[in-house]
């Protein structure tokens, strides 16, 4: 079985390494160009460190639709199935039609249930007690496509990191199981339900900005949603402060919301416009990631301190 994989993150790094395991032939391994981080240095994606580790060709092109040299590559290869898993780009028709059998997806919710960028932390920002992985054919559309088979599991309490590292070997898994069944000709293809369907959109860095207004409830889950970017953030006498790991105390605050209404040891309190939030994990700025305890022991915060959006 000849396979194309296109993938960035390292949510698409397990799907990789299960259609290497099972022996297929993978002539090329199409990823987002290299970036640059801190002090310039070039950082690789983890679906191109995982490439360069079992010696599989690797493509970067900027722009698949205006890049005629990477097409012409592409569809001189014939492959069977090009597998797509977290990409991050819009692929043009010509790529969908390239393939013998399908272009299909290993897509991070239940589809038609959020489409878009940004599915598992959609899902836990709903407080959704379970989502799952679609493998999906390809359309046009974002996220449109066919239905072709799901996997279900419970995600109550995750953070984004559990959430991706679990379901990035559950759509491994699925996606293995699937390809033979389109294969022999036994997969069911399933159109989704337009009116069932909903939208998860890119997470934007002003989306974690908070004063604490809201619901405790709603601020623990953007904690969980939002490490380690945006993350969910405000300012503390003029300084940005950033919020890694809390507790939900449904007790009705005594201050609005943002006031600091308790400090001990191990954490501080924030009273929410409903419930409170005991902080247990912040990153002060300039700073590296600390208990609430080693914060609090160099920082002079008090009970009544006012956490805002630094307006």
């Amino acid at each position: 079985m000849k396979i194309v994989f296109m993938g960035t993150p390292e949510f698409a790094v397990p799907s990789l390494e299960k259609l290497i395991e099972c022996g297929c032939e993978i002539p090329m391994v199409v990823t987002q160009p290299d970036r640059r981080g801190n002090r310039g240095k070039v950082t690789f994606s983890p679906v191109k460190e995982c490439a360069l580790q079992h010696g599989l060709p690797v493509a970067q092109p900027q722009q698949i639709r205006k890049d005629e040299e990477f097409m012409q590559e592409l569809e001189a290869l014939k492959p069977d199935f090009i597998v797509v898993a977290a990409f991050g780009q819009l692929l043009p028709e010509r790529v969908l039609n390239a393939p013998k059998y399908d272009c299909i997806n290993v897509h991070g919710s239940l589809l038609p249930k959020l489409r878009g960028a940004a599915p598992m932390q959609y899902s836990i920002l709903q407080g959704d007690k379970t989502t799952g992985v679609t493998i999906m054919k390809m359309a046009k559309g974002l996220d449109t496509g066919d239905m072709i088979s799901k996997a279900e599991m419970n995600i109550e309490g995750m953070t984004i990191h559990e959430l991706a590292d679990k379901l990035s070997v559950l759509g491994a898994e699925l996606l293995v199981k699937t390809i033979p069944e389109i294969v022999n000709g036994t997969a069911v293809y399933t159109p989704q339900n337009e009116e069932e369907h909903t939208y998860a959109s890119m997470i934007r860095k002003e989306d974690g900005l908070t004063d604490f207004s809201g619901d405790a409830v709603s601020e623990e889950r953007k904690i969980r949603a939002y490490d380690p970017w945006p993350a969910l953030y405000s300012f503390l006498n003029g300084k940005q402060i950033k919020f890694f790991r809390a507790e939900v105390s449904e007790e009705e605050g005594t201050h609005d919301g943002g006031v600091i209404s308790a400090v001990d040891k191990k954490s501080f309190t924030v009273d929410c416009g409903k419930g409170k939030l005991r902080i247990l994990e912040v990153q002060l700025q300039g700073k590296k990631r600390m208990s609430a305890g080693d914060f609090l022991r160099g920082a002079g915060v008090s009970v009544g301190d006012r956490l805002t959006k630094g307006e």
